[in-house]
């Protein structure tokens, strides 16, 4: 029998067990403290590296595993992080920048016994890919952007105002958590109160293209941290995109044209410093390609696995 989520036409299910996937749960001391992680068994030298975006964990990516499975194409060689400040690693500090976060990735893929990676980064996560990349020439076999924070959402990041008119769906959301992290401990109640009241969903619908399954959204009411994002947010304003020329891997960008946190310049940007850089474009999907396109985010692991 077909799954439920693909007789009912939505997306498949939020797994908070790592069990389900025969993945363990490993903690990893690293320059930015203890670093937590789901993994699945190591079969071979080349770690798949998992970086969630902000409002995540390494739940985001089950959607994509849960997929992976029932189509006969199951990920090996898991290390689904959970960045500081996120899920149940250590916290994201004031001063944490996106290059130590990368390299504390690279030191939880060296600890696990790995030699290389694919690194597969969502939204603020492929951002973090991207600097693995750079700064992990070596090591680093390839990198999948799935619909990837890009030179505007980082321009809205420096310039709220003149970014803003450029991409509103982001500079909203970076004000509103703003507003949440300032609140403090009030900030984490009110979106208790929104998810109580039955609002996330209508509240997150811009994200996504399709209908998605209803994990997917109840998610949010426990991954969104105001004050980790934007902190994140404050250390991605900071960062150097040129960083990026010194990348010598393949990098794939799998992205929706419905993409809120998105702008049609952005694979330019991406181009102009990555030289190996293809974007692929695909359609029913948002801001969660992973998740609403999971066989476009499998196709282009398989790309940079097999043609490195």
């Amino acid at each position: 029998m077909l799954p439920r989520y693909v007789r009912e036409g939505g997306t498949p299910p939020l797994v908070a067990e790592p069990a389900r996937f025969r993945w363990r749960t490993v903690s990893v001391a690293t320059g930015v403290g203890d670093l937590t992680a789901r993994v699945s068994r190591r079969t071979g030298p080349v770690a798949t590296v998992l970086l969630h975006g902000a409002a995540g964990t390494w739940t985001t990516w089950t959607p994509l595993a849960e997929y992976a499975e029932g189509s006969g194409r199951a990920l090996t060689d898991v290390v689904a992080v959970d960045l500081p400040g996120w899920g149940d690693s250590a916290p994201l500090e004031e001063s944490t920048t996106v290059a130590d976060v990368s390299r504390a990735v690279a030191e939880v893929v060296v600890a696990l016994g790995y030699e290389r990676a694919i690194v597969v980064g969502h939204s603020l996560g492929a951002l973090v890919s991207l600097d693995v990349a750079a700064r992990e020439p070596d090591t680093t076999l390839g990198a999948v952007l799935v619909s990837p924070t890009g030179a505007a959402a980082l321009d809205a990041s420096r310039r709220p105002l003149r970014g803003g008119m450029r991409l509103p769906g982001f500079a909203g959301m970076r004000a509103t958590m703003r507003v949440l992290a300032a609140l403090g401990p009030a900030g984490g109640a009110v979106v208790g109160a929104v998810a109580s009241a039955g609002l996330l969903p209508a509240l997150a619908r811009p994200l996504f293209a399709a209908r998605v399954d209803p994990t997917v959204v109840a998610a949010f009411r426990s991954e969104i941290r105001p004050a980790t994002f934007a902190r994140g947010a404050r250390a991605a304003a900071v960062y150097d995109e040129d960083a990026w020329r010194a990348i010598r891997c393949r990098v794939v960008s799998v992205r929706g044209p419905a993409d809120v946190f998105a702008s049609p310049g952005d694979d330019a940007a991406f181009a102009a410093r990555i030289p190996r850089f293809t974007v692929h474009p695909v359609t029913g999907a948002a801001h969660f390609a992973h998740v609403e396109r999971p066989d476009a985010v499998l196709d282009a692991i398989a790309e940079v696995r097999d043609g490195a």
